[in-house]
């Protein structure tokens, strides 16, 4: 059995496509709930441990791997080796890291990390840090593994409200250009040189220009605001509790200063599961999943 096992942010809606159940948080998961997969996710987490650190309790993407190595702990009580060795191979990882590096990070007034690295620095450093990682990942027994690149974070709500027209920075789309590229890289290579792994990288960039561009046509009104939060294209002060969101929330591209509503999770989830190579590169989910790939 296929499970998916999510390392921060999402693919939920292609492990629905799957025919999967909705897998429950590390912090509720007990008992055969594991046997389904595990979301490991985390507000704020990053590909750098002090990435998020002015938010209390996020847990890096370091931490997340020892929480599956925890997981597996856990299981290894109730499976033999050889079944577990195997269920893990063939299991689908999806990790979307990257976005908190640069938001909770390198764009923060109290980081200094924009005085020690360009934009290029930056990236390498970061995608140093994943591809070592993501080699521990790998080691651990994942072998089908879904990247996610970053989007164009300069059209989000919160860099919106920054400027006085309202206009993306594309100072900022730029900025997150060189990770994406290198992350590309980093696959091709990781596919080369660990036996037996399959990586693959959704095109985020390249979903949410269409987006941008066709959003009409995909049955969306509102680009430039979030449907839950305050002030200037309303992504200046994030959602409140008891604050009331927008009545129509599948109309809007972005739900907060940061995050895409559910209608747009899913359309990107579906482009994932069956997109071309435009999108999903070397293969889409689906094919993915009709792999049958053993342990090495």
């Amino acid at each position: 059995m296929t499970s998916f096992v999510l390392i921060d942010v999402l693919c939920i809606y292609s492990a629905v496509e799957l025919g999967l159940p909705l897998i429950p948080a590390y912090s509720k998961a007990s008992g055969d709930q594991v046997l389904h997969g595990v979301n490991y996710a985390s507000a704020a987490a990053g590909i750098l441990d002090i990435t998020g650190r002015n938010f209390v309790g996020r847990i890096p993407f370091s931490q997340q791997m020892r929480n599956f190595q925890n997981t597996l702990d856990q299981i290894t009580g109730n499976l033999a080796a050889t079944i577990l060795s195997k269920a893990i191979a063939r299991s689908i990882f999806f990790v979307g890291m990257g976005s908190n590096d640069y938001l909770n990070n390198y764009l923060m007034p109290n980081y200094n990390t924009k005085n020690e690295y360009n934009a290029q620095q930056y990236a390498d450093l970061l995608v140093e840090q994943y591809a070592r990682q993501l080699t521990s990942l790998y080691n651990l027994g994942a072998r089908n593994v879904v990247l996610a690149g970053l989007g164009r974070m300069g059209c989000i709500p919160s860099i919106l409200a920054q400027n006085q027209l309202g206009a993306c920075s594309e100072e900022v789309n730029q900025l997150v250009l060189p990770f994406n590229t290198n992350v590309k890289t980093m696959i091709n290579n990781l596919n080369a040189n660990l036996l037996g792994s399959k990586f693959i990288y959704i095109d985020i960039a390249r979903m949410f220009v269409d987006l941008l561009v066709n959003y009409r046509s995909y049955g969306f009104n509102v680009i430039d605001r979030g449907c839950c939060e305050i002030g200037r294209n309303r992504g200046q002060i994030t959602c409140l509790p008891f604050q009331t969101p927008c009545p129509n929330r599948d109309q809007y591209v972005f739900w907060d200063a940061f995050h895409p509503t559910k209608a747009v999770n899913i359309l990107f989830g579906k482009k994932a599961f069956s997109g071309d190579l435009g999108i999903v590169y070397p293969m889409n989910i689906q094919q993915l999943a009709n792999l049958d790939i053993g342990p090495n």
